[in-house]
């Protein structure tokens, strides 16, 4: 990975989804919060230099291997399209095309800094 790399906080795939920033990080150069849904869980993202100190581990080359699913309950096959689309439009790509599976039906996308979420219908 290309040690100059800093993903961006504001990172333009996810922000047409819907998802709010959390206040505590408004300002912040060091952390993002993503609140996600009604029940405001939150994904945190970070630039890679103060992700490193926290987990005193190499970063992931999100281009050579994958470093986490996220993965987002949606309530139908619509929204599950309408997701994939905004992704797109922003600059995603598909990794998962959406499928029926029966029981499930889905689809995934990576964002601009190369993190992998999967949306399938609750």
């Amino acid at each position: 990975m290309d040690p100059s790399y800093e993903p961006s906080l504001t990172n333009p795939t996810i922000r047409p989804l819907g998802f709010s920033f959390h206040p505590r990080h408004h300002n912040s150069n060091d952390a993002a919060g993503l609140l996600i849904g009604d029940s405001k869980v939150i994904v945190m993202l970070f630039p890679e230099s103060t992700f490193k100190s926290f987990t005193k581990n190499d970063i992931a080359d999100t281009k050579q291997g994958t470093e986490v699913l996220l993965s987002i309950d949606t309530e139908s096959k619509e929204e599950v399209d309408q997701m994939l689309e905004k992704a797109v439009q922003a600059g995603g790509t598909i990794y998962g095309e959406p499928h029926d599976q029966g029981w499930t039906y889905g689809a995934g996308f990576i964002d601009l800094d190369g993190h992998r979420w999967k949306m399938p219908k609750a």
